[in-house]
């Protein structure tokens, strides 16, 4: 069998009969143990940074009443639900689907939230989110809406992802960075050079594992990944560096060194601490229109990670579902939930499932894998350091670009697909949301295609969810209208 790597996976025979192996469907699936372990390991390598993202966003952000977060607790309780919960959608969905800390609804909270209401109140919405994405995923409304977007969308879907992901690989590693000006407002490097040794590092991890792929070398992501590391420790060691807050040639996110501290006891002191009080702070209405937005950004970055990552996996049938879809939708509700309680904000599907399954991941096995090291990654927060962003970018840009595979399944002779499908997958990357760039194609396939006598092919429910997220991209004025 071959993975969507190219790298060769041997299945383990089909005479396998162990209750691993049938409850996981690894056989049935064309994977092995060791692809699922290292997929698993991945998976955790590439998302290990949210353990320190996380806390960066959240306690940097003082709520109504002049509080804050601690990094330490933050950082002990995003590794814990990022744990329970991959592990869970492991055992449920069985699919090999990580998850963690959304970046998108952290920062909405950190930035837009907080300054109106307290930590506790935010967190008590996150969880209100949470409750009403399990609602409609129980009842069935949200596999309807999943089933009511057309083909050609869901792949648009799983292209744009795979260009955001290589998009926040490029900024992550200083690949591509602001220019502070109007034109161009983001550029190469530094003044359009690869100006520091972090990004370098990048380049050479990105080639690296660019060859060890196109050679179909097992394990190439990952020996790209522990290349990279060594490299990086290297140059850490003998230039130093250190962080680029204090050096423009420094590390973005962490510094590559061992740490002094390899263990220490996680701080679980968040986990409970939410409040409903917000409904009374801010009035019904505002607290209504911030539960909106949560539930917009959660349901539908979700579904389109979802979709991405199931055909990049191969799970998905020609409509785009993929097995034990409801079950999925449920469990990634109960995220939004778990995440509220610990107060590590709502935890969702992570795109960066996508360079497990590019390692050869398809089955939930690798999430336990992947969800045993979130778990020893509250004892070992320190080690999640060593990976620098710049050499876990390389391994996002490799799957970027094997995920834009997929647009060959999408027929462009009709401008009526080819303009949806578009917006689709370039607002995705350039407004850094997954939420708006299927916001832009919903609201452009409804439009253009029932001005084009393709109406009755449009579902009923696709027109109800274009106009909520026309009041979604509408949301501020209507803001300013209920706060007048």
């Amino acid at each position: 069998m071959t993975t969507s790597t190219g790298t060769d996976v041997p299945p383990e025979s089909p005479r396998s009969t162990s209750a691993l192996d049938r409850f996981f469907e690894i056989t049935a699936r064309g994977s092995s143990v060791g692809a699922e372990v290292r997929g698993g390991l991945v998976t955790f390598v590439t998302m290990a940074y949210i353990v320190i993202l996380n806390p960066i966003i959240l306690s940097s952000a003082t709520d109504v009443n002049g509080d804050q977060l601690g990094f330490a607790q933050v950082a002990a309780v995003t590794a814990l639900t990022a744990g329970v919960m991959t592990i869970l959608f492991g055992v449920v969905a069985r699919l090999p689907f990580a998850f963690a800390a959304g970046l998108g609804i952290n920062s909405f909270l950190a930035v837009s939230v907080v300054g109106q209401v307290t930590w506790p109140e935010a967190m008590g919405l996150v969880l209100i989110n949470g409750l009403i994405i399990v609602l409609l995923a129980a009842t069935g409304l949200r596999r309807l809406i999943f089933d009511a977007v057309p083909l050609q969308l869901k792949i648009a879907i799983t292209v744009g992802i795979g260009l955001f992901i290589a998009f926040i690989g490029f900024v992550d590693a200083g690949f591509v960075t602001s220019t502070g000006l109007s034109s161009p407002p983001v550029g190469l490097g530094v003044g359009g050079s690869i100006a520091t040794v972090p990004t370098l590092v990048f380049v050479v991890t990105l080639l690296l594992t660019g060859i060890l792929v196109a050679r179909k070398v097992r394990g190439a992501i990952l020996i790209g990944l522990l290349s990279g590391t060594v490299l990086a420790l290297i140059a850490e060691a003998i230039w130093h560096f250190g962080s680029k807050v204090d050096n423009d040639g420094g590390w973005g996110l962490s510094v590559p060194a061992l740490p002094e501290q390899w263990v220490s006891l996680p701080d679980l002191s968040l986990v409970g601490q939410v409040s409903f009080g917000s409904f009374e702070r801010i009035g019904v209405l505002a607290a209504l229109m911030l539960v909106f937005t949560l539930v917009f950004t959660n349901f539908f970055d979700a579904m389109g990670t979802l979709t991405g990552l199931s055909k990049e996996a191969g799970l998905a049938d020609e409509r785009g579902d993929f097995p034990r879809l409801r079950s999925a939708l449920i469990v990634e509700g109960v995220g939004a939930v778990a995440g509220g309680f610990t107060s590590s904000s709502s935890n969702t599907v992570f795109i960066e499932s996508g360079a497990g399954i590019g390692e050869g991941a398809r089955t939930g096995l690798a999430n336990l894998v992947t969800g045993a090291l979130f778990l020893l990654a509250m004892f070992f927060t320190p080690l999640t350091s060593i990976v620098p962003s710049e050499v876990a970018a390389a391994a996002l840009v490799i799957v970027g670009a094997l995920m834009m595979a997929q647009i060959r399944g999408i027929d462009l002779v009709d401008f009526s697909v080819l303009l949806p499908v578009f917006l689709t997958i370039t607002v995705m990357p350039l407004t850094y949301s997954i939420a708006n760039g299927i916001g832009a194609g919903f609201i452009s396939w409804v439009v253009i295609r029932s001005c084009s006598g393709k109406a009755r092919e449009i579902s009923p429910l696709l027109w109800i969810v274009a106009a909520g997220f026309l009041v979604y991209f509408v949301r501020g004025p209507i803001e300013t209208l209920l706060g007048g």
